[in-house]
């Protein structure tokens, strides 16, 4: 059935999908909103953006300000965790359209005695809504307008800011059109900004050769916040089986004493929702938690859906697993990667409703029982799109604070269809772009894209499974590198640790994998460690703590060098109140010299005008006055880090 409006509401951002799933932002951020809205003929459009919190009763509104060739702007801010919803109400504003039309008139010199009549109309139409001493005024005007002797100050009335302004305020919206209506998530600010470390609490023993408990790690939580992270990430913590069990260096048997892959989940002591007895007790786990908040730090715990094959889900639901004609289980497979030690689970059986009940309810047993608010996801990929946007959706509606963050590195739209089914955070592609060309490529798809708006990155300079080819064999400089990299073009990173900080990359032959990797034994460190990596990655979470600007990822802007092997880029906070320039050399064995390029205009100064630049790594103060600047970076510290004072 069509309708008499006349306005038209087209290409609303942002979206996704056309509103089939939300966008995203964190408590406090504003959402820009934009649409082209027009009419037929020359009459004058108005519009707002209307926009409520899912437990808000009223729509709240924000008139939208017309831009070139009918396209309309407006921004809102989101105030609380939770949902929100949006959409854009336009109209044919004939009182707007009146006051316009006869300030044309009176300007070409026409007498408009008639039009003056006519205004009364719109008059009384804002006298129905407006406060008494706004009712005043109009009342005057309505005299005023119906006198033949005071034309001249009519007139002048007529086009009057003042009258506009109450038009503006108590609109006629007659035959409105509405725009569809979309979603945004808003989450606390934590998934936005976060500064990860993740170890095996396994190797927390000062003990060489014993396994580590969960008394260890809160042992080591000063450490960890000393450091300056604030979010503590640990591998599994359950059962491991004992069937098909890893050996060392992913050997398809086990030696007595091996102690197995923890994401091979599962055993005669428990499952999901059971501990490693090794690490600890529920109590044990507790505790940590609770010393890690006494920090400034939560524990994420790995959400890994798969099992071992003693876990007792295959015993007790057969069911859920794929059998073969010979009665066994085909493990799971990441092709050239293979893990004998784990079974997937398998999502088309027909007891599908029984089966993701169960898994939900590993996610709320952690955050209920433990108050874990933060998740990693194992491999979410090879699990159904559709569940994780159910899951996701069922913990978030009783506890929306619950973060989750998807350890996926496969195909592009794979990792962007998770982010729009809800996940919080994203594992990203940057372990493996290193070229000034790939860097900028690859942060203007995250920031300049509709991604921006759905997908927010999470960058690692490494993890268990991936020792990137930069690292292995690398010197410091290269460990420093990216690190910086990692933690000032995004606001959320992590590290894989102690080996990080330890510089250890031996490599599997040919491979992005770590020798003697922890993921099959356990490992023993020297947690006391303090060089000069440690000192700096310190230098760089607390530069991040403290500067607004690197608490967000998409204001970021590329500035020119005369030289490929510098990179420089400039950052602020939504309200321009901190401001910071990184410039990095992408050369961890040669000097670098070359001239960058301030971006005068977005820092809103004139060439001549001086500007301090302070490194808040080394603590050193610079004055720069001109558009290009000279700088010289080595090995040993290859980067700048400044804060903008002007």
């Amino acid at each position: 059935m069509q309708d008499q409006s006349r306005v038209i509401i087209e290409n609303v951002h942002p979206q996704i999908h056309h509103g089939d799933f939300y966008i995203k932002r964190v408590v406090g951020e504003h959402v820009d909103i934009s649409a082209d809205v027009f009419a037929d003929g020359h009459d004058v459009v108005a519009c707002v953006v209307r926009f409520k919190h899912e437990k808000e009763r009223n729509w709240r509104e924000c008139r939208m300000e017309q831009g070139i060739n009918d396209h309309w702007s407006g921004t809102f801010s989101v105030e609380k965790q939770g949902e929100y919803m949006f959409y854009i109400q336009g109209w044919v504003d004939y009182a707007l359209n009146w006051q316009h039309g006869i300030g044309r008139k009176i300007e070409d010199g026409q007498m408009v005695k008639s039009e003056l009549l006519e205004g009364i109309e719109y008059i009384d139409q804002v006298l129905r809504k407006c406060q008494k001493s706004e009712q005043d005024y109009l009342r005057s005007l309505k005299g005023l307008f119906a006198e033949e002797f005071s034309y001249e100050k009519a007139i002048e009335e007529a086009v009057s800011l003042k009258l506009k302004e109450l038009f503006i305020k108590y609109p006629m919206r007659y035959l409105a059109a509405d725009s569809p209506k979309f979603r945004v998530y808003t989450d606390r600010t934590k998934a936005r900004f976060s500064t990860w470390y993740e170890f095996f609490p396994r190797s927390a023993s000062a003990e060489a050769g014993k396994h580590g408990t969960f008394e260890d790690c809160e042992r080591l939580i000063p450490r960890i916040a000393e450091m300056g992270f604030d979010v503590l990430y640990f591998p599994p913590i359950h059962p491991i089986g004992e069937v098909n069990r890893k050996g060392k260096n992913n050997a398809t048997t086990a030696e007595p004493g091996d102690v197995g892959s923890p994401w091979g989940i599962g055993s005669a002591k428990g499952g999901h929702k059971s501990i490693h007895p090794e690490l600890g007790t529920e109590k044990d786990f507790k505790s940590l938690v609770s010393k890690a908040r006494e920090y400034g730090i939560e524990i994420a715990m790995d959400f890994a859906l798969q099992c071992a094959p003693d876990h007792p889900y295959v015993k007790e639901h057969p069911e859920w697993f794929k059998w073969r004609p010979d009665g066994t289980v085909q493990y799971a497979e990441n092709p050239p990667k293979k893990y004998q030690d784990i079974l997937p689970i398998y999502f088309e059986t027909k007891d599908w409703k029984r089966l993701w009940k169960e898994l939900l309810s590993i996610a709320m047993y952690w955050v209920e029982e433990f108050d874990i608010r933060i998740f990693r996801v194992d491999n979410p990929h090879t699990k159904p799109f559709k569940f994780w946007g159910w899951l996701i959706a069922e913990v978030k509606k009783k506890y929306p604070d619950v973060l989750f963050l998807s350890e996926a590195f496969t195909r592009p739209k794979v990792m962007e269809e998770l982010a729009k089914q809800g996940f919080t955070q994203s594992y990203t592609y940057f372990t493996w772009r290193n070229s000034k060309q790939e860097l900028v490529q690859y942060l203007e798809e995250l920031t300049k894209t509709e991604r921006k708006d759905y997908f927010r990155p999470n960058f690692w300079p490494n993890t268990p499974d991936i020792n990137p080819y930069p690292l292995q064999g690398g010197n410091e400089a290269v460990f420093l590198q990216r690190y910086f990299l990692a933690a000032t073009l995004s606001s959320n990173t992590g590290v894989y640790g102690p080996v990080y900080e330890h510089l250890v990359s031996a490599a599997v032959p040919g491979k992005e994998e770590y020798l003697n990797s922890e993921k099959y034994e356990v490992s023993h460190w020297n947690w006391d460690l303090k060089n000069k990596l440690t000192h700096i990655m310190t230098k760089i979470n607390m530069a991040r703590k403290e500067q607004l600007s690197l608490q967000q990822t998409n204001n970021i802007r590329f500035c020119d060098t005369d030289n490929d092997q510098l990179l420089a880029w400039y950052k602020f906070d939504d309200d321009r109140t901190n401001e910071t320039f990184m410039v990095a050399s992408l050369d961890a064995f040669y000097s670098k010299q070359g001239w960058v390029r301030l971006p005068l205009d977005a820092l809103r100064v004139k060439e001549g005008q001086q500007i301090r630049m302070l490194d808040l790594i080394t603590g050193s103060s610079y004055i720069w006055d001109k558009e290009w600047n000279y700088v010289e970076l080595h090995p040993a510290l290859p980067f700048h880090l400044f804060k903008i004072i002007k």
